[in-house]
């Protein structure tokens, strides 16, 4: 009645029985041998700590969730805030670089003083506060015109850039008269129409050329 020890110490060797941990048994043991042939490229092997296959983990999709209904992208209305802020930001910046420019050029006959480092501090500060204003109402006008006509047509494209591009022109210019209206009207028309062209530059080459 000798049991074979061939036998035994060949499935010993395969897999260990479980041990026992703090809080119970702690799963089968997985040898060498066993996890020798498989894969570790892709998290394939199957944990020996868990029992759920790691590749499963794996996600190809969007890690977040979106509202029923709700783009992926964000919509103009989101990107209103942006915008604004940005532009705001951006005519700070060149309007005190501009400001600083002309208090050097206006003050140059003047000796380094107090009187002329303020006259600059004021031109720097006046410029920038103006070219802030200006480029956050042009973003401003832009950007509620781009949001009232996506709603409208219930579809975002190029043609509401273009659209709110031209009437944020007209609107802002205006007060000059319809001369005025007119040219900023097609400012607005000429920098909305290069953004649209910029935004689809690579699918415009990524076409085939239209044989006649």
């Amino acid at each position: 009645m000798d049991a074979d020890p061939s036998g035994s110490s060949s499935t010993g060797s395969s897999r260990s029985p479980g041990g026992f941990g703090l809080f119970g048994s702690a799963g089968p043991q997985y040898s060498q041998t066993e996890l020798a042939g498989v894969p570790l490229t892709g998290m394939s092997p199957i944990s020996p700590y868990l029992n759920v296959d790691p590749k499963y983990l794996l996600q190809d999709t969007d890690e977040f969730i979106l509202p029923t209904g709700a783009n992926k992208t964000r919509g103009r209305f989101e990107l209103a805030f942006f915008t604004i802020g940005g532009c705001c930001i951006t005519g700070a910046v060149f309007g005190a670089v501009n400001g600083l420019r002309m208090g050097l050029s206006d003050t140059r006959n003047l000796a380094w003083s107090k009187p002329r480092n303020v006259q600059i501090l004021n031109m720097v500060t006046r410029q920038g506060a103006t070219w802030a204003n200006t480029l956050g109402s042009v973003a401003l006008l832009y950007s509620a015109f781009g949001v009232i006509i996506e709603k409208a047509r219930g579809v975002e494209d190029d043609l509401n850039t273009i659209v709110a591009g031209t009437m944020t022109g007209v609107l802002y210019k205006s007060p000059g008269g319809l001369r005025g209206a007119a040219r900023g009207g097609l400012v607005g028309l000429t920098l909305s129409g290069l953004y649209a062209l910029y935004s689809n530059w690579d699918r415009l080459k990524g076409s085939s050329p239209t044989r006649y």
